[in-house]
């Protein structure tokens, strides 16, 4: 399981110094792409060269706690399943470790997409490569 770590500032709250909603899934879209990034995999490269780019279809939230402002929180991507032009992952978010108290859980669901016409499109043997079991 790969684990991202960042700290909450003012522009994740709300004016209670709680993280706003919405900024959580900016958190959990900052772990899949350091998650690719910490196996070799750049996305410019792959919309570059292979023509393909990754957009979110399916999001499935269950927030049990707030972050708040200072907080140093961790975030996690574990891919638990592909198909032929998808895949899904795993992630949670806690305060301060995996240990720590646990803030959200997500899966999520993401489509390989032909860059000029959004269409779905097979997945790049490299990432095929990275989400075997």
């Amino acid at each position: 399981m790969f684990i991202f770590q960042l700290r909450i500032y003012w522009e994740d709250t709300d004016a209670g110094g709680i993280v706003y909603y919405a900024n959580y899934l900016r958190f959990l879209e900052r772990a899949r792409s350091e998650w690719l990034r910490s196996r070799g995999v750049s996305q410019r490269v792959l919309a570059a060269q292979d023509g393909v780019v990754f957009s979110v279809v399916g999001l499935e939230v269950q927030y049990r706690r707030p972050a708040r402002l200072d907080d140093l929180i961790a975030v996690s991507c574990e891919p638990t399943q592909s198909g032929g032009a998808s895949f899904a992952c795993e992630q949670s978010i806690w305060r301060s470790s995996q240990a720590g108290e646990l803030l959200l859980h997500a899966t999520v669901r993401i489509a390989c997409l032909e860059v000029q016409s959004l269409k779905p499109r097979r997945l790049p043997q490299v990432m095929v490569r990275e989400l075997r079991p």
